[in-house]
């Protein structure tokens, strides 16, 4: 009795042993289907197979990271200001971007049509009390959103000092309309 079940012990042990292999082999397979193949006819060792699907995988990051560099260098992302302030803290009506450029902003306003004239005047009124030049303003309306670009400049004397005044009374105003609902 003592031998059969030793027997059957050893038995299972092998089946077990035999699916696991059956299954490794599978994963492996499956793994090397996804690899791009140069010459699919040369048969490849396991470890070779390996090597070669860490190697793609590796190749695979490094090519994300180059096009995501090159698609924030593309959009303008890419170091273009050394300054960003965004104002947007859950659902709000406004929101504004504002890019420091040296002494160059660029602004980003995004509005409801509800309240859209309203913004963007005091928003250019703000612009005229700090004595900033605005070199180019435009507008676009998708749905009831309107999207405001400002483009201006803020001088040459203390133009850093400036420009974070400029970003500071803008981001304020843009939160403080938010929150008594103008």
């Amino acid at each position: 009795m003592e031998n059969n079940s030793n027997s059957s012990r050893l038995t299972d042990r092998k089946l077990i042993e035999r699916n696991r292999r059956n299954q490794m082999k599978a994963l492996y397979t499956k793994l090397n289907s996804l690899l791009p193949h140069h010459n699919s006819r040369e048969s490849t060792s396991l470890p070779d197979q390996l090597g070669e699907a860490a190697n793609y995988i590796k190749r695979l990051q490094t090519n994300l990271e180059r096009m995501k560099q090159r698609k924030d260098r593309l959009m303008g992302v890419d170091h273009m200001s050394k300054n960003m302030t965004t104002s947007s803290t859950g659902p709000k009506s406004s929101e504004i971007q504002i890019h420091e450029m040296g002494s160059a902003l660029a602004i980003g306003l995004t509005t409801t049509c509800s309240n859209s004239q309203f913004i963007f005047n005091e928003t250019i009124r703000i612009l005229h009390e700090e004595e900033a030049e605005i070199v180019n303003a435009s507008f676009s309306v998708v749905n009831d959103t309107v999207f405001h670009t400002i483009h201006l400049t803020v001088g040459e004397s203390a133009p850093d000092y400036r420009a974070a005044r400029i970003s500071e009374r803008l981001t304020k105003f843009v939160n403080d309309a938010d929150h008594h609902g103008s």
